[in-house]
């Protein structure tokens, strides 16, 4: 296996993890938003490096769909789950960074933005400009989280002033989520050659050829979407229901209602600007 698939030790992951953990640690003393981070950051150092992280880069398509869909749909909500309410509000509190948030919280952007970056990423070429760069690895796997962590916004529910959908819609967007972000799927599916001629040694490793590896990533990529965020919708839709929470109704925080007061002073200022010019 050294042979195929030299040992690496992927340092910027290491180094971007033990950063990331050390200033959440001096910032956050929440012990439960502490588990969140740890976890998350575990997972993700587990599917970007060796061996696992190279099998995705240049060996297995099955393999970097796993790597991907672990990314999105475990690392990021940890991640977003690890962040205090009251450290996204200053994060998000300059109006240009509040308004980009705004927009990319909107449910109907995030699943066009999710679609498009989660496809992209598993193109032909940005598969091979992988392969072929360590740097373009890198790139590529932030990418997928920036994918992630715009995929669980709108169903999270966290980011102050944004939308915030009711359980149902929550439920439904999830779901709905489930079925659009794995457009790949089918193409992997019914192809009849391999696609992506810079994965290699998928037989020496893994004991399938290329072909059989890409059909695979197909079936993996429909039910590694569908069983877990499936099970996550219906889950709290019922789980609304069972604490008396209305299923359709929007919950409203008290982040909300200072981050909407403070749009509508900066609304009225901007007002007064274009109408008394200096």
């Amino acid at each position: 296996m050294l042979t195929l698939l030299p040992f690496h030790w992927h340092l910027a992951e290491v180094f971007v993890t033990a950063l990331v953990l050390w200033l959440h640690h001096t910032v956050v003393t929440d012990a439960r938003r502490r588990h969140f981070l740890f976890w998350s950051l575990a997972i993700f150092l587990v599917v970007t490096i060796w061996p696992m992280g190279d099998l995705a880069a240049r060996v297995s398509l099955t393999v970097a769909t796993v790597q991907r869909l672990v990314i999105m749909l475990a690392v990021a909500p940890l991640l977003l789950q690890s962040v205090p309410t009251d450290i996204l509000s200053r994060l998000t509190l300059p109006a240009p960074v509040d308004a980009i948030v705004r927009r990319l919280s909107h449910p109907g952007v995030a699943v066009v933005l999710v679609t498009v970056l989660g496809t992209l990423t598993l193109s032909t070429p940005i598969v091979d400009w992988g392969a072929s760069s360590a740097l373009a690895r890198d790139f590529i796997l932030f990418i997928v989280l920036v994918t992630g962590l715009l995929l669980w916004v709108p169903a999270l529910a966290i980011m102050p002033g944004a939308v915030r959908l009711s359980p149902a819609g929550r439920a439904g967007y999830i779901f709905g989520s489930a079925l659009v972000v794995t457009s790949l799927s089918f193409v992997w599916i019914f192809a009849t050659h391999p696609l992506y001629p810079s994965l290699h040694n998928q037989f020496a490793l893994l004991h399938m050829s290329p072909l059989f590896d890409q059909q695979l990533a197909g079936f993996v990529a429909k039910l590694g979407c569908y069983i877990p965020m499936g099970a996550i919708a219906f889950t709290i839709f019922f789980r609304a229901e069972d604490a008396g929470v209305s299923v359709d109704e929007s919950p409203l925080h008290w982040a909300d209602v200072e981050r909407k007061l403070l749009r509508l002073e900066r609304e009225q200022a901007r007002a007064i600007r274009r109408h008394h010019p200096q």
